[in-house]
């Protein structure tokens, strides 16, 4: 069996396992986490471990390798209370917590800009228009993004027009 057989029967379930994990730390993106157990699968693959086992074997082995990733990040990570540096210091601001760095301008600027781009992107698009724009962050062209999508040029341009309403509409609310 190939690599893609397999991990194309076994990746609604190991999406389900990181979805479910996810639940118990909100530290993590599910993908990042689906992500994480295909390349431990793919790993798995390539050194012939997965020859003779079963599914659920297999599966189980994804889950314990994802559990262990989770708890090896989180000891190595430190959770920073925005709320208790500033209850320290009552006068303290954000740019004091945060340090020289962040309290410039253009540094919480750019970063309003980045919270605002994810929110939009979460909540307003469709998959096939996040991949659009995936698309043309990229650099590519109309036509190379049309073929891409197995649609014509003008499709992605008409596609385009819509994802610039649906942006404009987020930004009126805010």
């Amino acid at each position: 069996m190939s690599f893609e057989e397999l991990s194309q029967k076994l990746s609604p379930v190991i999406k389900r396992i990181a979805y479910r994990l996810n639940g118990c730390y909100r530290s993590f993106n599910h993908d990042d986490l689906y992500q994480e157990a295909i390349i431990h699968l793919w790993s798995d693959f390539l050194k012939g471990k997965l020859s003779d086992k079963t599914d659920s074997y297999i599966l189980q082995g994804c889950y314990f390798h994802l559990k262990n990733y989770i708890r090896k990040v989180n000891e190595r990570s430190n959770i920073l209370s925005m709320d208790a540096a500033l209850n320290v210091d009552e006068n303290a601001t954000v740019g004091d917590v945060l340090g020289e760095s962040w309290a410039c301008q253009d540094c919480r600027e750019d970063l309003h800009n980045q919270f605002l781009a994810q929110s939009i992107l979460n909540n307003g698009f469709n998959p096939r228009e996040k991949r659009l724009l995936e698309y043309f962050s990229q650099g590519l062209t109309t036509r190379d993004i049309g073929k891409r999508m197995g649609v014509s040029h003008v499709s992605v341009v008409k596609m385009m027009r819509k994802v610039r309403v649906k942006s404009q509409k987020y930004l009126d609310k805010i």
